[in-house]
């Protein structure tokens, strides 16, 4: 049975809210809700790659961050990623140097190309001003406008859920033959969403696992109005200071990772 550690200062019970500064933390009915609040936070924001593969919580203390999710997908075979990060302006993991990847005989051209073109999470500054978006990795960034960061994941799920075009599934004659990151199977999740401009986080745990619609009507139910899913089942892991610690791995230690969204003190 998958395991749950909650490290808190705080005894939880139906409803918990948690606020430290610019990180407001709500948990309800297995599914934690992280709001990050304010201009400042935006500047704290961080996508890394780990070389070799590590836990949620050694990302966390090696990078001595306040909060932790993991992020995008990867091969755990050989430890190479399959979506795109950006650390600092620059590319930090590619899946183009994925050789399980590229050489796989079950993969097209096309079917690579909508892996690659997997929705984002993007964190951008044009001027003075920082905000975030969630769009496909190929989009352009705004002329005068640089990229700080960015975390690809996938699939998009609001305004609409991209399971095929993404490459999630595969119809024939309108039968599913294809699946991948069980997104249409209950599984614990994590989300990034907007709303008014705001990002907000989902971690959606084992007390609670949802499929893809399941999460996308969620997600229309908080009102955001964009949103979209890093990797989930086994990876959806939280660290937040020593407060909080949610694992999705049966032994409690948490599933070795390869990338990570940072949010520093």
């Amino acid at each position: 049975m998958k395991k749950i550690i909650l490290l808190i200062l705080i005894l939880f019970s139906f409803n918990c809210s948690v606020f430290a500064k610019n990180i407001d933390i709500e948990y309800n009915d297995g599914i934690y809700h992280i709001t990050l609040n304010g201009e400042k936070i935006k500047k704290k924001i961080k996508f890394i790659s780990s070389e070799h593969l590590i836990t949620n919580k050694e990302a966390h203390q090696k990078s001595a961050s306040k909060l932790t999710i993991n992020a995008g997908f990867f091969d755990p075979e050989n430890e190479k990623t399959i979506s795109y990060i950006v650390t600092d302006g620059q590319i930090s993991a590619d899946p183009l140097f994925n050789e399980n990847l590229l050489m796989s005989g079950k993969y097209t051209r096309k079917s690579l190309d909508m892996i690659m073109n997997r929705s984002e999470f993007r964190v951008v500054r044009c001027g003075n001003k920082i905000h975030y978006e969630i769009t496909p990795h190929k989009a352009e960034i705004e002329f005068g406008c640089e990229l700080l960061t960015a975390g690809q994941g996938g699939p998009l799920i609001l305004p609409n859920l991209r399971l095929e075009e993404e490459y999630f599934i595969v119809k024939k004659d309108g039968e599913v033959v294809r699946e991948s990151a069980s997104v249409l199977h209950k599984t614990a999740r994590t989300v990034i969403a907007l709303k008014d401009g705001v990002a907000h986080i989902l971690i959606i745990t084992d007390e609670n696992p949802m499929d893809m619609y399941e999460v996308q009507a969620l997600c229309k139910k908080m009102g955001f109005d964009r949103a979209m899913a890093f990797d989930g089942g086994s990876s959806t892991s939280l660290n937040y200071l020593d407060k909080i610690e949610v694992t999705s791995n049966s032994d409690g230690g948490g599933r070795n990772l390869k990338s990570f969204m940072i949010i520093s003190k």
